[in-house]
């Protein structure tokens, strides 16, 4: 009885998923019209203000049993598979192995339906990647709140002729993951990257610190290691977990919640959007009194507000600098063309990185 009763339900479901079925692919052939439009009107294939509008109505929806976030997060794979129709798939670089936050934002900013994704060994190598054409984009970690600049994608901004297109602020949250539910007093090793270890210092001195730490390359690599090492728990992310089918033990076990890694996308090409930008540059001045303040009066004189400004020494000369600079504007807009040009003036080197959305 029991069984016919689910059956009856089933056929309900399928009958639903039918309809839905259709509805999207409707859906769909109106996408292809749109992206027929937009090609021959010469617009950008992605409107994030128009996404952002659909997603504002489906949270205020008078819905009783779903979230607006899982419907959501069911929108954010449809207009995927919209882009995906309207323009062919991209290849995107980040930094690997699998399973880590670079992985995680990659594919928050990059969708699965209409991207396919290349892990990456180390910084260089996604820079190479994309500057030889062999991915559309790159995905790089540039800041951490905590940390500070990863100093390698720095240099490779300034040696390289890529452009930053988009950039990913992502919060950092560790989690204790485990093969098995273990009690924590029965853990025997702790396993992960040294910075996540550090950073989850006090949980780990509170609630394992009867445990040895073993200490590896990456997050993602201490999770692979659960199956290996018995009595063991891994510091990682939830791709990591649900990548190698492991449990959960504990979520946001880190001592400081405002822990924020900050991601560029680099490529040859800007991603188009009519979403509100800023820059980002480089620059060096003259080793003499004033040189940088004159550079930065550019700013003042147009009323551009400055996000930014870093020195990061130079590889070719001893005691000299570039500063990475973030302001709000657009290099389509003539108040900004007009400051770089100023800008230009004063001082020895100037590289455009890009202008792009900003969160």
């Amino acid at each position: 009885m029991l069984s016919e009763e689910i059956n009856d339900l089933r056929k309900k479901i399928d009958n639903i998923d039918r309809k839905i079925s259709e509805l999207i692919d409707q859906r769909m052939h109106i996408v292809k019209n749109i992206g027929d439009i937009k090609k021959s009107s010469n617009i950008p294939t992605v409107d994030y203000i128009r996404e952002k509008k659909i997603y504002d109505k489906l949270k205020s929806l008078p819905l009783n049993n779903i979230s607006g976030t899982n419907l959501i997060n069911i929108y954010r794979e449809i207009i995927a598979a919209g882009r995906s129709i309207q323009e062919p798939k991209k290849t995107i670089a980040f930094l690997g192995p699998e399973g880590t936050f670079s992985e995680y934002a990659t594919k928050k900013f990059f969708t699965k339906s209409d991207n396919e994704f290349h892990p990456c060994k180390n910084i260089s190598s996604i820079f190479r990647n994309v500057q030889n054409n062999n991915a559309h984009y790159g995905v790089i970690p540039v800041e951490n709140s905590m940390e500070g600049s990863i100093s390698r994608s720095l240099d490779l901004l300034i040696e390289t002729p890529l452009k930053v297109c988009g950039e990913i602020i992502e919060r950092i949250t560790h989690n204790l993951i485990s093969q098995f539910n273990y009690d924590l007093n029965d853990i025997q090793y702790v396993i992960s990257h040294p910075q996540p270890l550090g950073q989850c210092k006090s949980f780990i001195e509170e609630n394992l610190s009867n445990a040895k730490i073993l200490e590896v390359s990456s997050t993602a690599v201490a999770v692979k290691m659960l199956s290996q090492v018995p009595y063991s728990v891994a510091i990682g992310t939830n791709t990591a977990a649900d990548l190698y089918n492991m449990q959960i033990l504990q979520k946001g076990i880190e001592d400081n919640p405002n822990n924020y890694t900050r991601f560029l996308i680099i490529g040859n090409k800007t991603i188009e959007t009519n979403k509100p930008k800023k820059t980002s540059i480089i620059f060096s001045v003259k080793h003499e009194p004033g040189a940088l303040v004159d550079a930065l009066k550019v700013f003042q004189e147009k009323n551009i507000n400055l996000l930014k400004l870093e020195s990061r020494p130079s590889r070719k000369d001893p005691w000299e600098y570039y500063f990475f600079t973030d302001f709000r504007g657009n290099t389509d807009d003539p108040t900004t063309q007009e400051a770089l040009k100023q800008l230009k003036n004063r001082t020895l080197f100037l590289k455009i990185l890009g202008s792009y959305c900003f969160y």
